[in-house]
C-alpha cells in the first residue's frame, strides 16, 4: 500500500523527514511506516519499551499498553487538558502558525475537550443533549437517506472509492446538518478539516483550514444572531451559564470542535471498516448472513481500527512510572495501541465479530470520553448496513491504490472497489 499524507502535487513542497531508526527513542507518528502499519511497531514497543519517547515535534511520549493509556487519560491532575489537548498535528506552534491565528477568536480553546473543570463540566453538559440517543435517532433518518443515495451512485457505476466517495461523504454532511451548514458546502468543509488535521508538515495548508473554519463560523454565528434557526449554533447562542449568555469565544470553540472532532475521526472509522469488509470476505459474508451480529461487530471495528491518538501538553515537569516528562512535551494517549493490547484483548490483532468482552478505548476514557460516541456509532452502523444491504459482494480493485493518512487521526483515504454482486 502507498501512504499519502499530502496531495501529490504538494509533496515536493514538504520538508524531508529523517526516517525512524529506533522506535523506542525516536518515533514519528507521521513516518510512512507508522501510518501504513503501526500494529507491529506497537507490539514491539509493548514488549521492549511501553513508554517510547521522541524529541521530534517538540518532544512527546507514546504509551502503548492499555493500562498506561487508560490511567493517563483518567489523570487530569498530572496530565491536564487546559494546557493543550488536541487532535491536530503535534507540532510546536511558532509565530504565524494556526494556533497563533486562532488566539483572537478561540481564546477559550475548543471546549469541552481542551478544558479542565469547571469550564469542561458545563460546556460538556451543553453538548450532551445534541448527542443524546433520542437526538441521534432523529439524525439517523438523514444519515440513512444519505447512505442510500451514495450507494445508488456506486451501483450505477459498478465501482466506487469506498473511502473518498462513501466514508468521507457521511460525517461531514451529518455534522453539517447538525450545524445548519448547506450541503453544497460539504466538499469545502472536507478540505478545511483535512487541512487542519492531516497536513502536519505544511503550515500554509493548516492556516487555510483553520482560517476557513473560523471565517465560516463567524459568519454563521452572526446570521443566527440576526435570524435564529433550528440548529446547534442557535442552541448555543440561546443557552446560558450562571444566568448569563455564553461568551462568543466558547460558542466559536464548541462549534469548531464539532467540525474538527466529528468529521475526520468518524470517516476514518467508517473507511477502515469498509476496507476490512472489502479485504476480508469471510467477515463480510458472515455479517451479511447474521445481521444480529451488527452490535458486537461495530464495537469490534471501533476497537480494531480506532483512529484517534489524543495529545496533552505539560506545562511543568512530571513523571510517569519513572519516565521524566518535561514541561512543553506532550503525552500521546495512544488509544489505538491500547485497543490492540493482548493483555486485555485475546487475539488482539484479529477482528472477531462476536467478541463479547470489549472494553475498548476508541472513544477515549475519563472525563474527556467522546461526547459524540452515540452519533459516531450510528453513522458507522448505518453506513455498513446500507452498503451491505445493496452491495453484499465487493472487492478492492488495486491494492497499490489504497492509500492511508495518519498521525493523530489514522484512516484510509482511498479504497477503490468494484461491485461483484448486488
Amino acid at each position: 500500500m502507498e501512504v499519502v499524507t499530502a496531495m501529490p502535487n504538494e509533496m515536493s513542497e514538504l520538508p524531508t523527514i529523517a526516517p525512524v531508526l529506533d522506535w523506542a527513542s525516536d518515533y514519528d507518528i507521521f513516518d510512512p511506516q507508522y501510518v501504513n502499519d503501526p500494529y507491529g511497531i506497537w507490539d514491539e514497543l509493548r514488549a521492549t519499551c511501553p513508554m517510547a519517547h521522541t524529541t521530534r515535534w517538540g518532544g512527546s511520549w507514546l504509551p502503548t499498553r492499555y493500562e498506561d493509556v487508560n490511567a493517563i487519560a483518567h489523570d487530569i491532575v498530572k496530565f491536564p487538558s487546559g494546557n493543550g489537548i488536541s487532535v491536530v498535528p503535534i507540532i510546536p506552534m511558532n509565530e504565524g502558525d494556526p494556533d497563533t491565528i486562532q488566539a483572537p477568536v478561540l481564546t477559550s480553546g475548543v471546549p469541552p475537550i481542551s478544558a479542565d473543570p469547571p469550564l469542561h463540566t458545563w460546556t460538556r453538559r451543553l453538548v450532551l443533549p445534541t448527542m443524546s440517543p433520542a437526538r441521534v435517532a432523529e439524525y439517523e433518518v438523514f444519515t440513512r437517506e444519505l447512505c442510500i443515495r451514495l450507494v445508488d451512485q456506486a451501483l450505477a457505476r459498478g465501482e466506487a472509492d469506498a473511502a473518498a466517495e462513501y466514508a468521507q461523504q457521511i460525517p461531514v454532511r451529518v455534522i453539517g446538518h447538525i450545524l445548519g451548514v448547506p450541503e453544497d458546502m460539504s466538499d469545502t468543509f472536507t478540505e478545511w478539516v483535512r487541512d487542519t488535521l492531516e497536513f502536519a508538515h505544511d503550515p500554509e495548508r493548516r492556516r487555510r483550514g483553520v482560517m476557513g473554519i473560523i471565517g465560516y463560523l463567524q459568519g454563521a454565528i452572526a446570521e443566527r444572531q440576526a435570524e435564529p434557526k433550528d440548529d446547534f449554533i442557535t442552541e448555543l447562542l440561546q443557552s446560558e451559564h450562571d444566568g448569563e449568555p455564553i461568551g462568543m469565544p466558547v460558542v466559536m470553540g464548541m462549534c469548531a470542535l464539532l467540525l474538527i472532532a466529528g468529521i475526520d475521526t468518524t470517516w476514518s472509522s467508517i473507511g477502515s471498516t469498509m476496507w476490512h469488509l472489502a479485504t476480508h470476505p469471510e467477515d463480510r459474508r458472515r455479517l451479511k448472513a447474521e445481521p444480529e451480529l451488527m452490535p458486537t461487530a461495530i464495537e469490534e471495528f471501533l476497537r480494531a481500527y480506532a483512529p484517534v491518538t489524543m495529545a496533552r501538553r505539560l506545562v511543568e515537569d512530571t513523571e510517569y512510572k519513572g519516565c521524566p516528562i518535561k514541561a512543553g512535551e506532550r503525552i500521546l494517549m495512544n488509544f489505538p495501541a491500547a485497543n490492540r493490547d493482548p493483555e486485555v484483548f485475546p487475539d488482539a490483532n484479529k477482528v472477531i465479530l462476536d467478541r463479547q468482552q470489549n472494553r475498548h478505548l476508541a472513544f477515549g476514557a475519563g472525563i474527556h470520553r467522546c461526547a459524540g460516541s452515540n452519533l459516531a456509532r450510528m453513522e458507522l452502523r448505518v453506513a455498513v448496513e446500507e452498503w451491505l444491504r445493496r452491495i453484499p459482494e465487493f472487492e478492492v480493485t488495486d491494492d497499490s491504490k489504497v492509500t492511508w493518512a495518519g498521525g493523530q487521526v489514522r484512516g484510509p483515504r482511498n479504497i477503490p472497489v468494484r461491485v461483484l454482486s448486488a
